[in-house]
């Protein structure tokens, strides 16, 4: 069964200059596993970039990662991740990474929000922003609609 919505040519291009525009991408430990699996045979400008590009993946668990230039990052997340910030010269890419993505904004380690927002109201499922210790304030930098209606929505924190 195909997508009930497609973000289009225009939101495609999005998620790919996103990632060509990324030194380097960070991933919880489930959604590496998935990303390990599907994206090595593939090809393209998108999966050759995700194939060559250092991955590295927040777990307690992952032994010995088998996709090109992984590294599994075991210790604490904030420590972890802002040493990475640092060695990084660019742009640091998270995908889907609930979990992960919960982590970072806890600790104040996100520069950017970028979400797609489909048109649909699920019912039920597990929560993009979980709790957290206090207010995390974002400020709206863009937005557009692409596709099926399709919302892009790119926030700051707003103390940046």
């Amino acid at each position: 069964m195909g997508r009930l919505f497609e973000r289009g040519e225009e939101g495609d291009k999005f998620k790919l200059d996103e990632t060509v525009q990324s030194e380097a991408i960070l991933l919880g430990r489930v959604t590496y596993e998935g990303f390990a699996e599907a994206w090595p045979s593939r090809e393209g400008p998108f999966a050759d970039k995700l194939n060559s590009m250092p991955k590295y993946v927040v777990s307690s668990t992952l032994q010995d990662p088998d996709w090109a230039n992984t590294t599994v990052l075991s210790g604490d997340v904030r420590e972890e991740v802002g040493k990475l910030k640092d060695q990084i010269g660019g742009e640091i890419v998270v995908h889907g990474s609930r979990q992960l993505a919960q982590a970072l904004i806890e600790h104040e380690l996100v520069d950017e929000l970028r979400l797609m927002a489909f048109p649909i109201v699920l019912g039920s499922g597990k929560r993009l922003f979980g709790e957290t210790t206090d207010k995390k304030p974002f400020r709206l930098k863009d937005s557009r609609i692409v596709g099926d209606g399709v919302a892009i929505l790119v926030y700051e924190p707003a103390s940046a």
